[in-house]
């Protein structure tokens, strides 16, 4: 599937370009009350943690029923201003290479099934109304999405 070619190159890609990026520069808010670019990238590894059991549970149950969690919260008490930058960069591009694997073997007939129980009114990036049903391969491609709209503050 093209999405998941594209979603690998942005890694790859993304990883490489925030390698570049200074310690100092990383830590610097992008303005005032916004994150910085370790926060942005500490925020993307907890939405893969938060994102990978439901891309397996997707796979093993009849629903897309999951949980949301407090974005600020998580990213305030994993402290990663006060991370070093590489390794926010490494994890980062790890677990969502991991991710890419899960996705790319993912289960075909689950992927496109129609779910009309879901929360993606609340967890999804591009949220999907509860009057609609909703499948694993649109919250996969929601998440590579988000992915890319943060990318995109730190980039640009």
């Amino acid at each position: 599937m093209e999405w998941l070619d594209d979603f690998k190159q942005t890694i790859e890609a993304s990883a490489e370009r925030l390698r570049q990026i200074s310690e100092s520069e990383a830590g610097r808010p992008r303005a005032e009350d916004h994150w910085s670019a370790k926060q942005i990238i500490g925020h993307l590894i907890d939405s893969a943690a938060n994102n990978h059991p439901r891309f397996v549970l997707g796979q093993l149950k009849d629903d897309l029923v999951f949980p949301g969690y407090d974005q600020n919260g998580w990213v305030e008490t994993n402290h990663y201003q006060e991370s070093p930058w590489l390794q926010l960069v490494d994890l980062w591009r790890a677990y969502n290479l991991h991710l890419h694997h899960l996705m790319s073997h993912a289960d075909a007939a689950k992927l496109g099934t129609p779910c009309t129980l879901h929360t993606l009114e609340e967890i999804a990036f591009k949220t999907v109304p509860q009057s609609k049903p909703a499948t694993l391969e649109y919250l996969m491609k929601d998440y590579v999405d988000h992915l890319n709209h943060h990318l995109g503050q730190i980039f640009n």
